[in-house]
């Protein structure tokens, strides 16, 4: 069973990205002012890294589910299912054992390199 399955339930998204684009929200024409001068500035909202989903839409577990999805990628780790991945804001957090200090420097290594990622909590991992 893979990560996203095992911590989330759901499968793989087909199209699902590690680090996907930022969507912009829309702006319609309704919402824009009706004034015949264009607005000094133009502020876009845009979703912060750690809460971009999986195609790069809103989601509140966005960077505990792209890490997860780089676990899945990743040929040595898809199968470890002892761990589970969870955030605080821009900080993954690892829980649970590793069989090794390997994998689990190759974890955060992999959690790091996902747009959003900070920093990797593994305190309360244990290895053996």
């Amino acid at each position: 069973m893979g990560w996203l399955k095992r911590l989330f339930g759901m499968d793989k998204p087909k199209e699902a990205k590690v680090n996907p684009p930022t969507q912009q929200p829309p702006t319609s024409a309704a919402s824009r002012p009706k004034t015949s001068q264009a607005p000094a500035t133009t502020q876009q909202s845009t979703i912060p890294p750690e809460r971009q989903g999986l195609h790069g839409e809103y989601d509140q577990s966005g960077l505990a589910k792209r890490v997860a999805l780089a676990f899945d990628e990743d040929p040595d780790l898809d199968d470890i299912d002892t761990l589970y991945v969870a955030q605080t804001s821009t900080t993954v957090v690892l829980k649970g054992q590793v069989p090794n200090q390997a994998i689990l420097d190759k974890m955060v290594k992999v959690a790091k390199g996902v747009n959003g990622a900070k920093s990797v909590d593994t305190t309360q991992v244990t290895v053996g």
